[in-house]
């Protein structure tokens, strides 16, 4: 605690850890939002609605690397001001548009959103180092906990108490107030700056603060963080390629069985978590009791946060798929839910293994994968969860028009059994080929010696 209350005491690191959780608030109730918007009050279907909040996550990736690559090369006041337009003027139209015109404009916000995970993480690396640095970093992940807890419920409220499309509107206005509030912080993005502590930036421990903070936004904001993941993670590799010289580009022999599966995982995990959510809306929806999603939220994301600090305390190591596997299989349960409460109650046992499953899967890919490759598996792994998470709406969305709300969870539980049994299979085939070619070399080396 001590170490906590140091970097507290410093007044610009908590005014950004405080700026940049307010920021993160209109975000993490966008989706939730947007979802019942297009629902009630566009009267659409669950995949439309569905489709739409893909697009905002595929823009949302695509533009997480290059948001943050313009505040590299710009520096942070001049990359911010194409966001703070772009947010004000997409979500305040948003409300007041037909589908078609939704399509699009969500894809543009998703695309150019503002930035705030990656300008955060980049300016704690800077302005700490050593232990404070990776203090800091928990703190900032604990302020994402905390936020994709309070989001979705502020949403639930807002939609059935005052208006979706003034919440909208509220979301895109206040998006942009924090962009300014950011402009006018400036906190350091480069090791040249004058309020810079560190000599230079660490791309490899900001890889491991977007980590930290992908598994605090688990279950509801993975859609939010993940393209962090993926800028984090090619910052590293490129570090490391410009560092090693051309030749490493080109190998990819850190791909094994084990990091295949790994991979087909990430996007089942985020195919489940995102397709539980559009579940977990549309059954209170069907209720008429969305203003109760805050409290299922609650029991979802906190079990999560209690299930991800067990499994931290534990001292061996679980393997993903089977997390993966028991997740997917207690999702199922939730069909049975006839109540707000009823509902909130059957999340507490899928969302307990929320966290530990992307721990594990992030503890795999680093004892899988050679300390000069991580960085580039990291970001193989976010693209990964990113196509996950953008087939999971729409797909449950489907199993919501066709079956209805309660048969979506099995829906959505029995797929990511299925993509944990390829995952299996992928493994083995792999192992085996391996296996076969290592067999080949060695009777043909065995074959040279008798010649």
């Amino acid at each position: 605690m001590k170490r906590y209350w140091q970097i507290l005491r410093q007044p610009q690191i908590s005014t950004l850890l405080v700026i940049g959780m307010i920021a993160r608030l209109p975000h993490s109730a966008l989706s939730m939002l947007l979802l019942l918007h297009l629902v009630t009050n566009l009267d659409q279907s669950w995949v439309s609605a569905g489709l739409v909040t893909a697009l905002m996550t595929l823009g949302i990736a695509i533009g997480a690397p290059w948001r943050g690559a313009r505040v590299d090369a710009w520096g942070l006041r001049r990359a911010l001001i194409p966001s703070i337009f772009v947010e004000t003027i997409v979500w305040c139209t948003v409300p007041h548009v037909s589908l078609e015109w939704v399509y699009p404009l969500a894809f543009i916000g998703g695309l150019f959103s503002l930035p705030v995970f990656s300008v955060v993480r980049t300016a704690l690396g800077i302005m700490t180092t050593g232990d404070n640095r990776r203090t800091a970093f928990a703190l900032d992940a604990t302020a994402t906990e905390l936020v994709f807890i309070v989001g979705p419920a502020s949403a639930g409220i807002v939609a059935t108490q005052i208006s979706s499309t003034i919440g909208l509107s509220v979301i895109g206005v206040t998006a942009s107030v924090a962009g300014l509030a950011l402009m006018i912080l400036n906190p350091p993005t480069r090791s040249d700056d004058p309020k810079a502590v560190a000599l230079r930036a660490n791309v490899h421990e900001e890889r491991l603060g977007a980590e930290a903070s992908f598994i605090a936004a688990a279950p509801f904001g993975v859609a939010e963080v993940e393209g962090e993941l993926i800028t984090a993670g090619w910052k590293s590799a490129r570090a490391r390629i410009k560092s090693r010289g051309r030749a490493f580009k080109s190998r990819f022999n850190w791909i094994s069985a084990s990091v295949l599966a790994v991979f087909i995982a990430a996007g089942g995990a985020g195919a489940l978590l995102t397709g539980t959510e559009v579940g977990i809306v549309a059954e209170l929806e069907a209720q008429s009791r969305s203003g109760d999603l805050g409290i299922v939220f609650l029991f979802w994301c906190g079990s999560s946060l209690i299930g991800g600090l067990v499994y931290g305390s534990m001292n061996r190591a679980i393997s993903p798929l089977l997390l993966l596997l028991a997740m997917a299989v207690l999702t199922v349960p939730m069909y049975f839910a006839t109540d707000t409460w009823s509902l909130a109650l059957l999340s507490l046992a899928p969302g307990l293994l929320c966290a530990p499953t992307l721990s594990a899967a992030s503890e795999w890919l680093t004892d899988l994968v050679a300390e000069n490759r991580r960085g580039e598996a990291m970001g193989w792994y976010g693209s990964a969860m990113t196509t996950g998470t953008a087939l999971g709406s729409p797909l449950t969305g489907i199993f919501v028009d066709t079956l209805g709300p309660a048969q979506a969870f099995i829906g959505i539980g029995l797929l990511a059994v299925f993509i944990v049994v390829i995952a299996l299979i992928a493994q083995q085939i792999r192992r085996r080929v391996r296996r076969t070619r290592r067999t080949r070399r060695t009777r043909r080396a065995r074959m040279g010696g008798f010649v």
